[in-house]
C-alpha cells in the first residue's frame, strides 16, 4: 500500500480563490465570475434545471485544479538508516589450505571446506554490514568490494577454491589490499577510520609479496583499523591429499603445519584487534562470533521514490464537466425565464 500526496499543493490556493469568487458572486446583483458562457448560466429563476451549467462548471474547475496539483501515489518515501560495519575478509587460498585436519559430520574436510560455510553464515547473518572479500596466495586480489548485496557476495564466496592464484602466502599483500578497499570507502572522524575492520584468515607464514605483514600492520594502525587475525589448522603433522596430473585425489601424505602465530598475534595487538586460534570448526565459528562484538556505526542509505502519477483521474472528468456545462448553457432546448 502506497501513500498519496500532491506534487504541487500550491494549486489548492486556486480552490480557495474560486470559492471566494463564488461567494462574492452570490452576494451581488450581477455576475462577477468571468468564465466563458457565464452570462448564459446566470438566471434569476431558481428552477433546478438552471443550476446545472453552473454546478458542472464549478465541478469541472475544481477537478482541473486538483489535477494541476499533480496527485501521486508514493510507493516508498522512507529514508533508511541502519547500523553496521565495513568489513573486509582477507582469505588465504594457498595450497596449504588443502590440509585435511578438520572434520564435519565425522568426515575429514580441508581447511577451506571447513571455513567457507562459516564465512557464508557470517555474511548471511549480517544484512546491515558492508562486506568485501580479498583473497591472497602468492599474490593478493579483490574478489568482491564492499557491498550490501549479500546475495551476490554469497555467489562470490562459492567461487573460492585453491588454485585460483599462484601458490605462496603473501599475508602482507593480502592485508594491504584489504586496507585499500576500506580506504576507497572512507568514513573518518578526527582523522581516524570509523567502524572499519579487517578479518585476516591464514594457515601459513608470509613467504611472498612486496609488503611485509609488519608494514601492513603499521598502515592499519595509523588509519585506526583493527585487524582480527585467525590462524587456521592444527599444529604439527597434518594429513595432506596427493593429486595426479589431472587433479584427481589419489592418496594422502603427511606435512608439517607452518602457521606463524607470532606474526598474527602481533598484527592483532598492534592494531587493536584480536587473535584467534581456529584448530577446529567450532573455534572458527567462535572467532567470527567474537568479532560480532565490535563497535557499530550508522550508515545513511539512499532512498529512491517510486511514484505513480494520478493527475489524469481528476483531469478527464473535469474537462467533461466543463464541456457539459457549456453545452447546457448554450442549448436551444432550455427554456428561458421571461423577465
Amino acid at each position: 500500500m502506497g501513500d498519496y500526496t500532491f506534487k504541487d499543493p500550491w494549486w489548492f490556493a486556486a480552490l480557495l480563490l474560486l470559492a471566494t469568487l463564488l461567494w462574492y458572486r452570490t452576494h451581488r446583483r450581477v455576475p462577477v465570475l468571468l468564465v466563458p458562457f457565464a452570462a448564459a448560466w446566470h438566471r434569476p429563476s431558481l428552477a433546478a434545471v438552471s443550476r446545472w451549467p453552473v454546478a458542472l462548471a464549478v465541478t469541472g474547475l475544481i477537478l482541473l485544479i486538483t489535477a494541476l496539483a499533480r496527485p501521486q501515489r508514493v510507493e516508498d518515501k522512507r529514508e533508511v538508516r541502519t547500523e553496521g560495519y565495513d568489513i573486509v575478509l582477507a582469505i588465504d587460498l594457498s595450497g596449504s589450505m588443502l590440509a585435511e585436519d578438520y572434520e564435519r559430520d565425522g568426515d575429514r574436510v580441508n581447511r577451506l571446506q571447513a571455513i567457507k560455510p562459516v564465512i557464508q553464515a557470517f555474511i548471511n547473518e549480517r544484512p546491515a554490514d558492508r562486506i568485501g572479500i580479498v583473497v591472497f596466495s602468492g599474490k593478493a586480489y579483490t574478489l568482491a568490494p564492499l557491498t550490501f548485496d549479500h546475495d551476490w557476495l554469497a555467489r562470490q564466496t562459492e567461487r573460492l577454491r585453491i588454485g585460483l592464484i599462484e601458490d605462496g602466502t603473501a599475508i602482507g599483500d593480502g592485508l594491504g589490499i584489504a586496507l585499500t578497499r576500506l580506504e576507497q570507502a572512507r568514513r573518518e572522524k578526527g582523522g581516524r577510520r570509523q567502524g572499519a575492520f579487517v578479518v585476516l584468515l591464514t594457515d601459513g607464514v608470509n613467504n611472498r609479496g612486496t609488503l611485509a605483514p609488519e608494514q601492513a600492520a603499521d598502515i592499519a594502525k595509523s588509519r585506526g583499523i583493527p585487524v582480527y587475525t585467525i590462524g587456521a589448522g592444527r599444529d604439527g603433522i597434518v594429513p595432506f591429499p596427493v593429486f595426479d596430473d589431472k587433479g584427481n585425489k589419489i592418496g594422502m601424505s603427511r606435512r608439517l603445519s607452518d602457521l606463524d602465530e607470532s606474526t598474527l598475534r602481533d598484527i592483532a595487538t598492534a592494531t587493536g584487534g584480536h587473535y584467534f586460534r581456529a584448530d577446529d570448526q567450532d573455534t572458527v565459528t567462535g572467532a567470527f562470533q567474537a568479532i560480532d562484538k565490535a563497535k557499530k556505526i550508522e550508515f545513511q542509505a539512499k532512498s529512491y521514490l517510486v511514484t505513480t502519477e494520478l493527475f489524469h483521474w481528476p483531469a478527464a472528468p473535469g474537462l467533461i464537466a466543463l464541456l457539459l456545462g457549456a453545452l447546457f448553457a448554450r442549448s436551444p432546448l432550455r427554456k428561458e425565464t421571461a423577465p
